[in-house]
């Protein structure tokens, strides 16, 4: 199980506040929050969001704050033995979202220095971006800092059995591999959220249960 720690104004369009310079108290606050209740739903894991790159300011500004931000989450989380997660998204459905990229978010784990930091790969955002995924889960699954791994369809984002993405060469090569985390499901139904019928759409799900 995880959740997002809290983003903040969501529908004034914030996205985090981790990477934000002169909100670190609201991120702090947010923190206090995101861990009072992982414990309560006994949640191992806390996706961090990155926020959006603020205007008037450099990456260079962000990624220091952004920085300082997660090693201070995660000498928050540590105590409860709590992981902190941090998701490379693309661009194209979040504009401006500082963190695109895999080798941008394990270069920030190598800065950070804090073994509870972890990476969570979303492989349709990693598709969008990058491409090439078994490339990217051989690189980056052995190194042990995939915390968790997320799927949907591409380019739709639906069943993950839509699309340009063959999910089962990649779950073969995720075992072989011995990925020993979670794969999570974060897609929009091709056939909406209708009773009784998203049910229906879960199909693509049998071979692997």
């Amino acid at each position: 199980m995880l959740f997002n720690a809290p983003p903040v104004q969501w529908d004034a369009g914030e996205r985090g506040t981790a990477c934000l310079p002169g909100r670190e108290a609201e991120f702090r606050a947010g923190m206090v929050q995101a861990i009072d209740y992982a414990q309560a739903l006994q949640s191992p894991r806390i996706h961090v969001m990155a926020g959006l790159l603020p205007a008037g300011r450099t990456r260079g500004e962000a990624r220091a704050t952004y920085v300082a931000n997660l090693r201070v989450a995660a000498a928050m989380a540590a105590p409860h033995g709590l992981q902190i997660l941090i998701e490379p998204i693309n661009g194209q459905d979040m504009p401006g979202y500082f963190l695109n990229r895999q080798d941008e978010a394990h270069a920030l784990l190598a800065e950070i220095g804090a073994p509870n930091v972890q990476v969570q790969m979303d492989l349709y955002h990693c598709q969008i971006v990058e491409g090439d995924l078994a490339t990217q889960i051989r690189q980056y699954v052995p190194t042990g800092r995939v915390g968790h791994i997320q799927i949907a369809g591409v380019p739709e984002r639906h069943e993950p059995d839509v699309g340009e993405v063959h999910y089962p060469y990649l779950f073969q090569l995720l075992d072989e591999l011995g990925y020993p985390g979670w794969i999570g499901c974060e897609y929009r139904p091709a056939r909406g959220a209708v009773p009784g019928v998203t049910s229906t759409g879960l199909g693509w799900l049998r071979p692997f249960l």
